[in-house]
């Protein structure tokens, strides 16, 4: 292993330092202005959207006897704007998916959900029940949906949806959707932390001898463009409490699962020189109940 260990002098201030970094951390800047438009496009429509349970999905939806089902969806707390604009002849809606996610992306967004064409589900589900813009029926090979989040300074997160359509005509529309959610209100897939710090990315897992680990392609996509550039991947490995084993043999369980985490981050894009590994055990309590048991907290720290 090329990581660099931490030394046994320096474990009570990285202890400490694992406290801190269990925080929610929050962006030094607030992005609370819409997303520049596409510069190929025409604004149709802008509305005010305020709400006490505004739907956001973060899977592909599914209409079952008139109901909107989603494996991952929210009712949220929400206060933006949505921006219907009909894109010019010449333009194509994959450079205009990419002008929002390039954006976006600089800003320090995290990707939640994406899809494309038919894994999106129905595109008149999207149009009538979600967004309820009757333009943005199409066909369900060619549309697209695009979801990220990022922490502000003024106690809100942002979400910023973009979806995509071509309809039978030929013409392609883009809705946007940029939303306050309250920094206390959970949402889907978001740990918070933007600006210098991202993170942190929990990823429970199970094993011994091998390790499997519960994460999904969008959190491996959104920990890659983290670390992208120069930042450092903290690799901190909890254990839940077990009456019949040591304290030293959890952290022993614990640094065996983030060496393992450590090799598929360097298999995936990762420098191993990126990588720091601090291995927690039953050391540290959090008090959130989707932070417990064994897991592996991932933290980015930008430099």
């Amino acid at each position: 292993m090329t990581e660099r260990r931490i030394s046994k002098w320096l474990w009570p201030a990285l202890l400490a330092f694992v406290v801190f970094v269990t925080l929610p951390v929050v962006a030094r800047e607030l992005p609370s202005g819409l997303p520049a438009p596409y510069p190929q496009s025409t604004l149709e429509v802008s509305v005010d959207i305020q709400s006490s349970g505004h739907l956001v999905l973060f899977s592909p939806v599914r209409e079952i006897r008139d109901e909107i089902r989603s494996d991952v969806m929210a009712r949220l707390p929400v206060s933006g704007q949505g921006q219907l604009f009909e894109l010019n002849r010449d333009a194509s809606r994959q450079a205009a998916r990419a002008h929002y996610r390039d954006q976006l992306s600089a800003a320090g967004a995290s990707v939640l959900f994406e899809c494309t064409g038919i894994a999106c589900g129905r595109s008149n589900v999207w149009a009538n029940q979600i967004f309820q813009q009757a333009r943005l029926l199409g066909r369900d090979a060619n549309q697209d949906y695009l979801v990220t989040a990022i922490s502000g300074s003024d106690g809100n997160n942002w979400l910023t949806l973009v979806y995509t359509v071509t309809r039978g005509n030929l013409r392609e529309y883009v809705w946007v959707e940029h939303l306050a959610v309250p920094e206390n209100v959970p949402i889907p897939g978001f740990a918070g932390g933007g600006g210098l710090v991202k993170g942190p990315l929990v990823v429970p897992w199970q094993g011994g001898i091998t390790y499997r680990f519960d994460w999904s392609a969008n959190d491996r996509r959104t920990l890659n463009d983290w670390a992208n550039g120069n930042a450092d991947v903290i690799i901190a490995s909890f254990t839940g409490v077990n009456p019949e084993e040591s304290f030293e043999a959890a952290l022993e369980r614990a640094r065996r699962a983030a060496e393992s985490l450590s090799e598929v981050l360097a298999k995936t894009g990762v420098s191993r020189s990126q990588i720091r590994i601090v291995p927690v055990g039953p050391a540290v309590k959090v008090g959130d109940a989707t932070r417990q048991g064994d897991r592996i907290e991932v933290l980015v720290i930008r430099r």
